[in-house]
């Protein structure tokens, strides 16, 4: 390709994603200055299937991400864990644990009722079991933290990007 064409491709990019309907989530008017502080998300202790750290951990995520205490809007969340051995001796010792994570989540706009976004959203991360109790411990708790971070940042993203706001109420 030459370097004139790759030039005049590089400056209609612009152009055909506006024709497609693209529009930045955080502009004016774009569901991201919408929905952030007008989002109720439902309570660590409230979420179903969930141990009470990784609730914790994953209301902190989302509240960081779509605001606090909003009244217009309730996020209702399904939260499950796991945990698989990766690494297996020869002695059948476990030397590494992946930590499965799904999150299942329900946005309802709270005037009429109306499910404005739903979904499901999964991911791992994992963790060595090689050094001592403490750092195992230490592992499993970073490793099950940083997985409710990428569930946040999923969720927040399907969120933004799919929210049907097309008859919010005023």
């Amino acid at each position: 390709m030459s370097l004139l064409n790759l030039r005049s491709l590089l400056l209609a990019l612009p152009l055909l994603a506006a024709a497609c309907g693209f529009s930045p989530v955080y502009s004016p008017g774009g569901s991201g200055a919408a929905l952030h502080g007008q989002i109720a998300v439902q309570s660590p202790e409230a979420i179903r299937g969930a141990s009470g750290t990784d609730a914790y951990f994953l209301v902190r995520s989302l509240e960081q991400r779509l605001g606090r205490g909003g009244s217009a809007y309730q996020l209702d969340l399904t939260l499950r864990t796991s945990e698989e051995g990766q690494a297996i001796t020869a002695d059948n010792d476990i030397t590494r644990y992946s930590v499965l994570g799904t999150a299942d989540f329900v946005l309802t706009r709270n005037a009429d009722g109306k499910v404005v976004a739903s979904g499901t959203v999964n991911n791992f991360t994992g963790y060595s079991a090689t050094g001592s109790t403490v750092e195992t411990l230490a592992g499993e708790r970073d490793a099950r933290e940083r997985l409710m971070v990428i569930l946040a940042d999923q969720i927040t993203a399907r969120i933004l990007t799919t929210a049907d706001l097309s008859t919010a109420a005023e």
